[in-house]
C-alpha cells in the first residue's frame, strides 16, 4: 500500500465557501479516500424543517428530523447525496433559502449533539476526508491530519456568486457577501463548537491559490503524515 493510501482520518475545516467540499472531494479522489461534507447533514435538517414548517428555534422538533435524513454515496463513492424519504434532495439543500437559515439550525447544541455520533460513525475505519466547521476541534479531535482552509470573505462571496452564474455587480452577489459575513459571525461566536482552527491544524490560505494548487496542498499535507506516521502540525 502506498503512503497516500494508508487509512488516515483527515479533518478539513473552514468557513463557508472556502472550498472545503470541492477541494476535499478532489483530494479524496486523488488519494483514493472516501469523502464526506458534514455540512450536508445540517443543510438537510434545515431543508426538511423548512419543507415541513418546523420552528427553527424548536430544538426537540429539529432533533426529531435527524434520523429522517441520510447521506448516500454518489457515482464516485463520495457521501455527497442527501436522501429524505427515499428521495434525492441534494439540489434542494443547496438553495439560497437553506443558506439563509442553516446557521440558525447549526448553532443549536441539541442538533449538533444529535448529529455528532453520525459523523463519527462515518469516519470510522479511516481512509476518509471529513469536511466541516468543527471537525478537527470537536467531531474528530484525534484525526490523523487536520487542515483549515481559509480565504477572505470577499473572495469566498465571489466564488459562491460565480457558482450561481452571478456577476460582481449583481444585487444577488451583494446579498451573498452579506450572508457570508453574517454566517461567519454566527459560526465564530456560537456557544457550542465555534468555528476556529485546531491548534495543530495545517492552515492553507486560498485567496491566491487556484483550485488545483489548493487540492495539491491538501494532498501533500496528507501524504506527509502518511509517510511519517506522525500527526500534521500547522505553522
Amino acid at each position: 500500500m502506498s503512503p497516500a493510501r494508508r487509512a488516515l482520518v483527515v479533518a478539513l475545516d473552514g468557513p463557508g465557501s472556502s472550498g472545503k467540499s470541492s477541494v476535499g472531494a478532489a483530494a479524496a479522489r486523488r488519494l483514493g479516500y472516501r469523502f464526506c461534507d458534514t455540512g450536508l447533514l445540517y443543510r438537510a435538517v434545515t431543508w426538511l424543517a423548512l419543507e415541513r414548517g418546523v420552528d427553527l428555534a424548536d430544538s426537540a422538533a429539529l432533533v426529531a428530523l435527524v434520523d429522517q435524513v441520510e447521506l448516500a454515496a454518489d457515482e464516485e463513492g463520495r457521501l455527497a447525496r442527501v436522501i429524505v424519504d427515499g428521495r434525492d434532495v441534494t439540489a434542494a439543500v443547496r438553495t439560497a433559502a437553506v443558506d439563509a437559515h442553516v446557521s440558525e439550525v447549526a448553532r443549536l447544541p441539541a442538533v449538533r449533539a444529535a448529529l455528532l455520533p453520525r459523523q463519527r460513525r462515518i469516519a470510522a475505519g479511516g481512509g476518509i476526508i471529513v469536511a466541516g466547521r468543527d471537525i478537527g476541534t470537536v467531531v474528530l479531535p484525534d484525526a490523523d491530519v487536520k487542515i483549515f482552509l481559509d480565504a477572505s470573505v470577499e473572495e469566498r462571496a465571489r466564488r459562491r456568486a460565480a457558482e450561481r452564474g452571478l456577476g460582481p455587480d449583481d444585487a444577488a452577489s451583494a446579498r451573498i457577501l452579506d450572508e457570508l459575513r453574517r454566517r461567519d459571525r454566527t459560526d465564530a461566536t456560537r456557544d457550542v463548537a465555534p468555528l476556529r482552527a485546531a491548534p495543530d491544524a495545517v492552515r492553507i490560505a486560498t485567496d491566491q491559490l487556484g483550485f488545483e494548487e489548493t487540492v495539491a496542498a491538501v494532498v501533500a499535507a496528507v501524504e506527509r503524515v502518511a509517510r511519517s506516521g506522525t500527526a500534521a502540525v500547522g505553522p
